[in-house]
C-alpha cells in the first residue's frame, strides 16, 4: 500500500482547490521519496485504479489483471459500463473492485488503496488524471497518444521523472518482438546510415474533415457529459462525438496521425534514437478549424544522429502513399505495399520494409538481412506490454522501455506534426523551448486552453 497522505478537499463542480492540492501534493512527495513503490518486493500485489473502461479500456483492465494486477477501482463516466451483459455488478468481472464516475473523487477516496492508475479515456482526457495520479505518487498506465497536446505530453514526462513513478504508454507493438529485433538490426549497420523514413496508415477509418460542429442532442441516459468534456470547452452533446468518432474532432481527438503514429512511427524513432525535429511541414485535404483532416502529408526534419544522416521522416495517411520511386525497385505495387507493410527505412546500404506485427520483412537488395551478421539481442524481451509495466511497478524489473520519458519525446514529435496541419505552413521548431521559431501564434495549440474547474 502506499503510504497515508492528505487527502485532496474539494470545491465546486468536483473540482480540487489549488491551494489545497498543492499542500497534499508536497506531503504526498515527502512520503513517496521515503517509500518509492517500486521496492514492493515480488510477492506484493499492484493495487490498480483504471479509468475509461469501453472499449479499449476493457482491454487493457483484462490485460493489466492478467499481468497480475489487482483491479481495486474502476471509473468511466458512462454508467452503462457498471453492468456487463450476465453480470450482476459494474466491474467487467472484478467484482469487488469500487466503481466511480468522477477520477478524482476516486483517487481523493481511494489515496491510500491504489498504487498504479491506468487511463484509457479520449485523448483529451489523458493529462489530467495521469497528472494527479503522478502527484500522487502513483505509477501510471497511459493509452497513446500520451496527452493531446505537446505541453502535456513534456509536463509529464518531466512529472514522471521528479516522482520517481514507474510509467509506460500504451504503443503496445513497443513489447513486441518485431520493433525490438529491428532497432537492434538498424542500430548494427544494416542499412548504413540512414537518411529517409516513410511510414503511413489507412486512417482515418471515422469520420473526419468536418466544417461545422453537429447540432446539439438530448444526453444519453447514463452519461455525464460535463465530465466527458472534462477540460474540452463547453459544447452541446451530440452521437457525432461518441462512441467512437471523437478521434476526428480537434476539441477531443488527434486525428490520424495522433491515433496511429505513436506506433506505426514508434520503430524507428527509437532506433535512430531521434530527439526533437528542427522544423515540421504537412500538406493536408480537408483539415478546418473544428476536425482533422481526411488526409495528410507530412515531413519532420531531423538534423544528423547516431544511426541517420540529416533525415527527412515522412508521415502519410488517408489515401495518402510514398512515391512510387521510394518502393519500385521491390517490384511491389501499391496496394501490397500498404496492406504487407507501414513502413520503409532508407539508408546508405538498402531498404527495409517493416511491419510490426511480424517478421517477415523486405529488403533492398533482397539478400540484405540474409548476408547480415545478426546482432546480438541487447534489447529486454517480455511477455507483453502489460506484464512489462506490471512487474516495473512491483520492481521486479527495469523501467519499461515505453516509459514516458521515452513516449512523452515520441508524442511530442507525433504532436508536431498536427501542428503544421492546422497551422498549415511550415513550422521551425525550438524542442528546448516547446516554441515554433516562425510561428508565434501555435502556442494556442502546443498549449491548450482548459475549461473553467479544469485549470493546471
Amino acid at each position: 500500500m502506499s503510504p497515508n497522505r492528505k487527502k485532496y478537499r474539494k470545491t465546486y463542480a468536483g473540482s480540487i482547490s489549488r491551494r489545497d492540492f498543492s499542500k497534499s501534493l508536497v506531503a504526498s512527495a515527502f512520503a513517496f521519496n521515503f517509500f518509492p513503490k517500486s521496492t514492493f518486493g515480488a510477492n506484493s500485489r499492484l493495487q490498480v485504479a483504471s479509468i475509461g473502461i469501453g472499449g479499449k479500456g476493457f482491454s487493457d483492465v483484462r490485460g493489466i489483471a492478467g499481468a497480475g494486477g489487482h483491479i481495486v477501482a474502476l471509473c468511466d463516466v458512462h454508467d452503462k459500463r457498471r453492468v456487463k451483459k450476465g453480470n450482476k455488478d459494474h466491474t467487467l468481472n472484478f467484482p469487488k473492485a469500487k466503481f466511480f464516475r468522477d477520477f478524482r473523487k476516486m483517487l481523493e477516496s481511494m489515496d491510500s488503496e491504489i498504487d498504479a492508475v491506468s487511463i484509457s479515456t479520449p485523448d483529451h482526457t489523458h493529462f489530467h488524471p495521469a497528472r494527479m495520479a503522478i502527484m500522487m505518487g502513483k505509477h501510471v498506465y497511459c493509452q497513446k497518444p500520451l496527452t493531446h497536446s505537446i505541453w502535456e505530453a513534456r509536463e509529464l514526462r518531466l512529472l514522471a521523472r521528479k516522482h520517481k513513478v514507474r510509467t509506460q504508454m500504451g504503443n503496445q507493438a513497443h513489447a513486441g518482438e518485431p520493433i525490438r529485433r529491428a532497432v537492434e538490426y538498424i542500430r548494427s549497420g544494416l542499412l548504413g546510415r540512414v537518411k529517409e523514413v516513410h511510414c503511413w496508415t489507412n486512417r482515418p477509418i471515422w469520420a473526419q474533415g468536418m466544417k461545422s460542429r453537429p447540432a446539439g442532442q438530448k444526453i444519453e441516459k447514463g452519461l455525464d457529459w460535463d465530465l466527458w468534456l472534462g477540460p474540452a470547452p463547453e459544447t452541446p452533446y451530440s452521437s457525432k462525438y461518441l462512441p467512437f468518432s471523437w478521434r476526428g474532432w480537434w476539441d477531443y481527438g488527434t486525428g490520424a496521425l495522433g491515433d496511429m503514429g505513436c506506433h506505426i512511427m514508434d520503430m524507428p524513432y527509437w532506433a535512430l534514437d531521434l530527439g526533437d525535429p528542427i522544423s515540421v511541414s504537412a500538406s493536408s485535404r480537408g483539415n478546418s478549424e473544428y476536425a482533422g483532416p481526411n488526409a495528410s502529408v507530412v515531413t519532420y526534419k531531423f538534423p544528423r544522429g547516431p544511426y541517420s544522416d540529416a533525415l527527412k521522416f515522412h508521415w502519410y495517411d488517408g489515401d495518402d502513399r510514398p512515391d512510387k520511386s521510394v518502393y519500385q525497385e521491390s517490384g511491389l505495387t501499391q496496394q501490397q505495399l500498404s496492406k504487407q507493410f507501414e513502413s520503409i527505412i532508407v539508408g546508405d546500404r538498402g531498404k527495409l520494409y517493416f511491419q510490426r506485427g511480424g517478421m517477415n520483412w523486405k529488403t533492398t537488395p533482397s539478400d540484405l538481412l540474409k548476408d547480415w551478421k545478426k546482432p546480438i539481442k541487447s534489447i529486454p524481451r517480455v511477455k507483453n506490454e502489460d506484464q512489462e509495466w506490471v512487474d516495473a511497478c512491483l520492481g521486479k524489473s527495469g523501467e519499461a522501455l515505453s516509459r514516458f520519458e521515452y513516449s512523452g519525446r515520441l508524442t511530442e514529435t507525433v504532436l508536431l506534426g498536427n501542428l503544421a496541419i492546422r497551422l498549415n505552413k511550415k513550422v521551425d521548431w525550438n524542442g528546448r523551448n516547446l516554441s515554433s521559431t516562425n510561428s508565434p501564434g501555435a502556442a494556442s495549440l502546443i498549449k491548450r486552453a482548459y475549461r473553467k474547474g479544469w485549470e493546471v
